[in-house]
């Protein structure tokens, strides 16, 4: 009976041995297998991190030049706008002078006509047609006294008497606008 208990457990052991060693197999190739599955999780973790920045990447691009595109058109239309109102306010302040200039020229108009295409008294040559330049230029020489065409520099001393530098470029532009 002896022999068969210790028969009995040796073939306990081999088979608890045998057992054991399968076991850890089997351990050992689960664990190689969630390694190994780790791995290849991890590498597809680092593939759709390194997509996604990619992606990412291509966005905030896409956006910065659309924002860039923005900012250009935004840009030209401020520009637009400013031009837009320069030439308003450039329009107006020409209008200010043409209504100076309006003014002034009213005691003019008398011998040289609304339009300045008539003779002053029969003698002058037509205001229409002329530059504002050389019309300043021959208003500030009667005032200065250094011109006398047809005998009418002191009759025209006396018209632009009153007449600041301002003035005389006001009635100035005002009649080189006759055509």
């Amino acid at each position: 009976m002896r022999y068969r208990i210790l028969l009995s457990l040796t073939a306990a052991t081999l088979l608890i041995t045998a057992c054991s060693e399968e076991t850890q197999k089997s351990a050992a190739e689960a664990t190689a297998k969630t390694t190994e599955a780790a791995k290849a999780a991890t590498a597809d973790v680092k593939k759709a991190a390194s997509e996604l920045a990619e992606a990412t990447k291509t966005k905030a691009k896409a956006l910065a030049e659309e924002a860039e595109e923005k900012a250009e058109e935004v840009k030209e239309k401020l520009e637009k706008k400013a031009e837009e109102t320069a030439e308003t306010a450039k329009k107006a302040v020409t209008e200010e002078e043409k209504d100076e200039g309006e003014v002034l020229y009213a005691k003019c108009a008398g011998c040289h006509g609304k339009d300045g295409k008539t003779k002053a008294l029969g003698k002058s040559e037509l205001l229409a047609g002329q530059s504002k330049e050389a019309l300043e230029e021959k208003l500030t020489a009667y005032l200065t006294g250094k011109r006398n065409v047809a005998g009418m520099g002191t009759l025209m001393k006396g018209q632009v008497a009153g007449m600041s530098e301002e003035d005389i470029e006001d009635v100035a532009e005002y009649i080189s606008e006759f055509k």
